[in-house]
């Protein structure tokens, strides 16, 4: 997959393989609003994590940058999460959407990650750039919604654990972030509540450097034959 690697120095593009992808949920700093954020997945049947934070694995091929994604029937909404990504031993920040099926959510929440395809920006910046001032970084996603876009979730990084963190965390249940990796580290409550759309973007901002990575992308609802 091919990335554009942006300092503030320089700006090269290259072609990544990637090798595996982690999803970690559950990530949340704040304690009620992660309460807030199980309570909305607990309305949709979903049952409570077993413990804070999961780190779930999903095959490395679901990632894409496509323009649009397909998915089974019409129960399946995107999440706006930064993510870390391994090159040459250092770790490099992007966004992506770790877009779920909420039906099948409630059956399973592995295997409902597993099920749908996940987009990703093409954009990554050097975490050690961004870690002086973490705590100004902003994640924000809207959807179309009766013709109009609307916003979806907004919120800072820090509602999230550090991603050193959660690399560690993943690390003490005997997980390796090797070369090629990719870790999604967990998300923002939805505004207005968690529910499809058919087309989903999303963004984060670093208001310190004055840039934003942004992605976007369309749902192709296949029908469910029976």
């Amino acid at each position: 997959m091919e990335f554009k690697l942006v300092s503030q120095s320089s700006a090269t593009v290259r072609a990544l393989p990637l090798k595996q992808a982690i999803i970690a949920g559950w990530t949340g700093r704040d304690t009620e609003a992660m309460e807030h954020h199980i309570q909305e997945l607990e309305a949709l049947g979903i049952p409570r994590p077993a413990s804070t934070p999961m780190y779930y694995q999903v095959a490395a091929a679901r990632l894409t940058q496509a323009p649009s994604i397909e998915v089974s029937g019409p129960d399946s909404s995107g999440e706006v999460e930064f993510m870390l990504v391994r090159i040459d031993g250092a770790f490099w920040i992007g966004i992506g959407s770790d877009h779920t099926d909420r039906k099948l959510e409630t059956v399973g929440v592995a295997i409902s990650k597993q099920l749908c395809d996940k987009p990703i920006g093409a954009v990554l910046w050097p975490l050690d750039e961004v870690l002086p001032h973490w705590d100004k970084l902003i994640l924000r996603a809207y959807i179309e919604e009766g013709g109009r876009r609307v916003l979806y979730q907004e919120g800072p990084v820090t509602t999230m654990k550090d991603p050193l963190e959660l690399v560690a965390g993943f690390e003490a249940q005997g997980g390796t972030l090797t070369e090629g990796s990719v870790m999604f580290c967990g998300t923002l409550a939805a505004k207005g509540g968690i529910r499809p759309a058919g087309r989903f973007e999303f963004e984060l901002e670093d208001p310190v450097l004055q840039r934003k990575i942004e992605h976007a992308y369309g749902i192709i609802e296949l029908p469910i034959a029976g």
